[in-house]
């Protein structure tokens, strides 16, 4: 007969075989907190104009396929559904993304809740999501870094499930999440070792053996096979793209970039507070079953770190962490100088606040935008401009002689620029324009008798006369606005005689990932 357990064998008993707390109250609060991110982005969608991502994924929605050079499929399609519905409606393109961040700041608040939180603690970390550049900044725009942000905390939303509960169905979950995020961007992939890697390092080794989580893994398989397949056929040009952020050639990428970018991407004042959550899931002995939500974000950062990656990969698992740290925090604000504390926490979150309304929104009038705006938000800069970029265009091929102007395509260095020319080149009687970046370069190279181009894109002409007898510069972009981003101020040039036909050097020399 087996003796039942006594007070004292519980109290004997090592901290490690201790179950997990119990998860915190239900809430409301966060769901109201959620509501109010999504009603404030949607009242300002409309502002400032186009990303050049989202000019992009307009083309790529014109070229259905089951993945893209740096994208699978996901976003193209819900961009040409949502152009269908209701074309060149700003609002209506990002109104899925407003919507994600919502749900992106209920799900933080849910991750507190398994790690035991209060109500209290609950809405804190809704607020710190509520108020993150990795919500507030992706959350203005139709993104893939949108959709990832909402993939990452679901599955580590149920992760933490069959963490604290031991039942590991809940894998299911969390396959699902990273299968259906597959079809987005294969970054996914990186969460899915982190995860592996934090239950390798930190317990309960177990679950690599378990057959839900052998399940799980097949749903992932399945539903990434149709993007896995056709970067397969395509040479995996995802590789090459990658190979170009390690190299700098994109924004926040970088090895220092990342580094900084971890004090700023969820908020300044929450540092503190995520560093507090991660000691936390490390050493506290009544979070061991948490550890390797810890050593995945650790995993995550340092692939990330040394692959070169850009910055913010590993943000939307950062934000679980935060979620641990307002747990803390709000335990912390419980004890000692009561009033104190909370005075402290009320004037970090007037800060945040602050901060985020003025570098991560749109609040401020698009033509006195201080510069110091773009330099922390490079977003910002690259929603401002698209039609007067479209208009320096039209003033350079008006200036053509007209047996020119006819036979004139345009010929642009980046795909956000093409994608400008595709949404307002038309109205100003603009000729289609091409471009070798990404996956523009398989939407079609300019005819071979092609043989006067406006090239925009290379601040310096050096390439272009490799392929032309005759480049001159014929203008420059005049965006009527006082903003540093990508194209005000870049040359506008006429190149003339092509010195090879087109199917010679477009694969070869114009097409470039990055």
């Amino acid at each position: 007969m087996v003796e039942p357990a006594t007070d004292l064998d519980r109290r004997e008993a090592p901290p490690e075989v201790a179950g997990p707390p119990p998860a915190g109250p239900r809430s409301v609060g966060p769901w109201l907190v959620g509501g109010a991110v999504s009603a404030v982005l949607l009242l300002l969608a409309g502002r400032y104009g186009y990303h050049r991502d989202e000019l992009y994924f307009l083309l790529c929605g014109r070229h259905l396929d089951w993945g893209y050079v740096d994208q699978g499929p996901l976003v193209p399609a819900l961009a040409r559904l949502l152009d269908t519905l209701a074309p060149g409606n700003l609002v209506l393109l990002r109104t899925p993304s407003a919507l994600i961040a919502g749900a992106a700041v209920v799900v933080v608040a849910a991750i507190a809740r398994e790690f035991g939180g209060g109500r209290g603690a609950q809405l804190f970390a809704a607020f710190l999501a509520a108020v993150a550049g990795i919500v507030l900044a992706p959350g203005h725009l139709l993104s893939t870094t949108t959709v990832d942000l909402l993939v990452w905390l679901v599955a580590a939303w149920c992760a933490l499930r069959m963490l604290r509960t031991g039942d590991t169905r809940w894998a299911l979950g969390v396959g699902l999440a990273l299968g259906v995020g597959m079809l987005n961007k294969l970054l996914p992939a990186l969460l899915a070792v982190g995860l592996l890697a934090g239950v390798a390092i930190g317990g309960p080794r177990r679950l690599l053996r378990d057959r839900w989580v052998y399940a799980a893994a097949g749903i992932v398989a399945v539903l990434a096979a149709p993007y896995l397949l056709w970067q397969a056929a395509h040479g995996f040009p995802q590789l090459t793209v990658a190979s170009s952020i390690a190299d700098g050639d994109s924004s926040y990428s970088g090895r220092l970039e990342a580094l900084q970018l971890q004090l700023v991407i969820i908020s300044p004042v929450a540092v503190p507070i995520w560093v507090a959550g991660l000691v936390a899931l490390l050493r506290r002995p009544a979070w061991r079953a948490y550890r390797a939500i810890g050593w995945a974000w650790l995993v995550v950062f340092a692939i990330v770190l040394l692959a070169g990656g850009k910055g913010y990969y590993d943000a939307p698992l950062l934000l679980a962490v935060t979620a641990a740290g307002a747990v803390v925090t709000a335990e912390w604000a419980g004890r000692g100088a009561v009033l104190a504390r909370r005075a402290l926490l009320a004037a970090g979150a007037a800060v945040a606040v602050a901060g985020s309304a003025v570098l991560l929104l749109p609040t401020l009038p698009a033509d006195r935008l201080p510069g110091f705006v773009v330099d922390v938000n490079y977003d910002a800069g690259e929603t401002i401009g698209w039609p007067a970029f479209a208009d320096s265009l039209a003033a350079v091929h008006r200036g053509l002689p007209p047996e020119q102007r006819t036979r004139a395509v345009i010929l642009t260095g980046n795909y956000g620029e093409a994608g400008a020319v595709a949404r307002y080149g038309p109205q100003r009687g603009l000729p289609r324009a091409y471009s070798g970046h990404n996956s523009m370069a398989g939407f079609g190279r300019p005819p071979e008798d092609a043989d006067v181009v406006i090239a925009v894109g290379w601040a310096r002409p050096d390439q272009l006369r490799g392929w032309f007898t005759e480049v001159t510069q014929a203008g420059r972009i005049d965006q009527r606005v006082d903003v540093d981003n990508d194209e005000n101020g870049l040359p506008v040039y006429v190149c003339r005689g092509l010195r090879r036909p087109w199917s010679q050097i477009w694969d070869t020399e114009v097409r470039h990932a990055g």
